[in-house]
């Protein structure tokens, strides 16, 4: 059976929803869904889940993400992004590097963002955009998020300055957000023109595989585990009964195993994922939870 992860990389003019269906083809009809929405306009790393592994999707959501991004300052968008109406147009030549670095230090650690009218936030059941689309005026609730580094990489003096900027952010960040903030706090406005998706976690860029390689080599030549994708969560080896166990959703004793997260691999001897678990120490005693369990032939 076909399951794991693949690290696709997306180009940009896609939506997320192309890639996939563009995989599911390859893998002959079978199930698949990303794991973190990339906007159309952008590309670079989408992890795609396949077969069984669909479960696991949640998670690898919560990795952090890197991207590399460029800021563009005197230009807003409706949409905050290249593919957007232009809504204000006003040469910000006095915006300085300096004074951009500064702006970026005052945006990075835990914030308050607003997602954009434009995106897939869900309002009274229906997506933002959709709504935003229709000319309804669209009032998107703020969100706590890390922004654990925002640098300037390369500053581009002129009339409508580009800043080219490295983010390592927290699941749900909307860099077309941080880059609408930068500009409101110049008092020039600012949209996100280019957005690359360097890294999820682990899952780098330099290994992405586009999907003409996906189709030259055959999909199971760029695949990784379900234990592969998940490396990231802590393992814990089980006996064979124990496999058994948990297969049937039961949970296991914790007690004498180094458990140093609340969330875990149960993997067997061989080191194939069983499934992923919860540490929970309650009254009666501690345990291992299976929270999610692959089918035996994954």
């Amino acid at each position: 059976m076909t399951s794991g992860f693949l690290n696709v990389l997306k180009p940009p003019g896609l939506t997320s929803h192309d890639v996939v269906s563009d995989v599911r083809k390859l893998c002959g009809g079978a199930k698949a869904g990303h794991a973190g929405t990339l906007d159309p306009a952008a590309a670079g790393v989408l992890l795609v889940a396949v077969g069984p592994a669909t479960r696991l999707s949640q998670y690898v959501e919560t990795l952090t993400k890197s991207y590399r991004a460029v800021f563009t300052f005197g230009i807003t968008t409706d949409s905050a992004d290249a593919e957007g109406v232009v809504t204000r147009r006003e040469p910000a030549a006095a915006v300085t590097a300096e004074a951009v670095t500064a702006v970026l230090a005052e945006l990075t650690g835990e914030i308050s963002i607003v997602p954009p009218a434009y995106s897939a936030v869900h309002i009274d059941g229906k997506r933002a955009y959709e709504l935003a689309r229709k000319g309804h005026e669209v009032v998107v609730a703020a969100r706590t998020v890390r922004v654990s580094q925002l640098e300037l990489i390369e500053f581009s003096e002129g009339e409508f300055p580009d800043a080219v900027v490295d983010v390592e952010c927290s699941k749900g960040t909307y860099v077309r957000s941080l880059a609408v903030m930068a500009g409101e706090q110049l008092g020039c406005g600012a949209y996100l023109s280019g957005l690359v998706r360097t890294a999820v976690g682990p899952h780098r860029l330099e290994a992405a595989a586009t999907i003409a390689e996906l189709a030259r080599d055959g999909v199971a030549a760029h695949l990784m585990s379900p234990s592969e994708a998940l490396a990231h969560l802590p393992a814990v080896s089980l006996e064979d009964a124990e496999v058994a166990a948990v297969r049937h959703g039961r949970q296991i004793p914790a007690c004498g195993r180094n458990i140093t997260a609340r969330i875990t691999r149960l993997v067997d001897a061989t080191g194939r994922l069983v499934a992923v678990a919860e540490y929970v120490n309650d009254a009666a005693d501690a345990a291992l939870r299976p929270r999610t369990v692959l089918p035996e032939e994954v």
